[in-house]
């Protein structure tokens, strides 16, 4: 870049900040005195400087623009957080990273065994075989259970059930902490006034969404519903979905799967999230679709 484009740059910059200024706006960007800087970085400008205003940058607050003050009362996003030169400010970069710990937290934590044992969850595995780093890496072990688990499910759990409960930490203990007793215990409520038959309810460790299509064709249930641990995100690391499919089987695609996700004390709460499962499950058995095919039937 040669001296006279940067010298018309350098002039623009100054009439807009020079405008912000008398507007008694904050300005987007701050100079002090910028014709130093340039001198030093550009040897073109070293023995001929740009005489340039020195405008002093002003400290930053929360409320600096009405328009990102309004924005952050309606989401949690990180709008408006403002910076200090290139870099965020110190408060908004701490939270970042607390954020950030706690999701990774969330998916290398372990459910609390005393609420599965308390809502008469038993425990099975996949075929991860109790490790973080194979079940991160490996999604596909993670949708198929171990010769094990299936015979533990063949002796304990009653077979072709009108509606199967199975919950799992998938990628998020903290979510299973926080929302199942309340979601389940709803969502029971809610199957029990409908006078649906309700499967043997159990927990599986390191479990993804496709793992509904083996316990389909071990169980026979008419419908299984799924609530599982969402991917953690910086807003929120306790954020819960519940994924519902008519007669999952080998073969299932996952247009075939309804999910209602966001459940969560700062999203759908969980116990409204427990009744409202219970219709779209009667709605599901109504129609005797879900997912696509469900939206399709009801017209």
């Amino acid at each position: 870049m040669d001296a006279k484009t940067i010298e018309q740059i350098t002039k623009m910059v100054i009439e807009t900040l020079s405008e912000q200024t008398q507007r008694n706006e904050r300005p987007l960007i701050s100079i002090r005195n910028p014709s130093e800087l340039l001198q030093e970085t550009n040897p073109l400008l070293k023995n001929d400087g740009i005489p340039i205003q020195d405008i002093t940058p002003k400290e930053f607050s929360e409320d600096f623009d009405e328009r990102y003050a309004n924005a952050r009362r309606k989401t949690p996003a990180r709008i408006g957080i403002g910076r200090s030169g290139p870099r965020p400010l110190t408060k908004s970069l701490l939270k970042f990273r607390l954020d950030h710990a706690a999701a990774v937290d969330s998916v290398y934590g372990e459910v609390d065994t005393a609420l599965l044992e308390k809502l008469g969850f038993f425990t099975i595995q996949t075929k991860v075989e109790n490790d973080k780093e194979t079940y991160i890496l490996r999604p596909d072990l993670g949708r198929k259970l171990n010769e094990h688990a299936k015979e533990v499910l063949i002796n304990r759990c009653i077979m072709q059930p009108q509606v199967q409960i199975i919950a799992s930490n998938g990628l998020s203990a903290k979510a299973i902490n926080a929302n199942l007793e309340n979601v389940y215990l709803s969502l029971v409520q809610s199957l029990e006034s409908l006078q649906l038959t309700i499967g043997t309810p159990f927990y599986i460790e390191q479990g993804r969404v496709g793992l509904m299509d083996d316990i389909g064709e071990l169980l026979k249930p008419t419908v299984v519903i799924y609530l599982i641990g969402e991917r953690p995100g910086l807003v929120t690391a306790e954020s819960m979905s519940a994924y519902i499919c008519y007669q999952p089987r080998h073969g299932t695609i996952e247009s075939d799967r309804t999910v209602v996700s966001n459940i969560h004390q700062g999203g759908i709460p969980p116990v409204e999230a427990g009744a409202f499962l219970g219709t779209l499950i009667e709605k599901i058995l109504k129609y005797e679709a879900s997912g696509i095919k469900l939206v399709e039937k009801e017209g």
